[in-house]
């Protein structure tokens, strides 16, 4: 069982904004998964949640990745207030998972490490 948080590369966020958002999404995707199936998140808690946090390269690589994503694992997408950094409404992260390592791997075995 994984998580993995996607973020943008092209946005050059301050360390501790980014931080922040990659942990709004982790939340989020932790919410929705629970939603869909409590069992595999408790697997998961149990497992000791593991995280991975991954880059693309701008928004559209990150909306082409989380409408794909969400047709087989639970996601939640992050879009950021606006009041310090970046413009309101700008798609800072997505979360997927957490859920079965194979499902989350098929989406995202490619994408680099943060």
């Amino acid at each position: 069982m994984k998580q993995v948080i996607v973020t943008r590369s092209d946005l050059k966020l301050g360390k501790g904004k980014l931080a922040a958002h990659v942990a709004h999404a982790s939340l989020e995707g932790y919410k929705e998964a629970k939603r869909r199936n409590a069992e595999i998140v408790e697997e998961w808690e149990r497992e000791g949640q593991r995280k991975i946090v991954v880059k693309v390269k701008d928004e559209s690589e990150m909306l082409e990745l989380f409408e794909k994503a969400k047709r087989f694992v639970p996601c939640a997408l992050i879009r950021d207030a606006g009041l310090t950094q970046i413009e309101p409404g700008t798609l800072t992260c997505i979360a997927i998972g957490p859920w079965k390592d194979e499902e989350v791997d098929r989406l995202t075995k490619d994408l680099k490490l943060l």
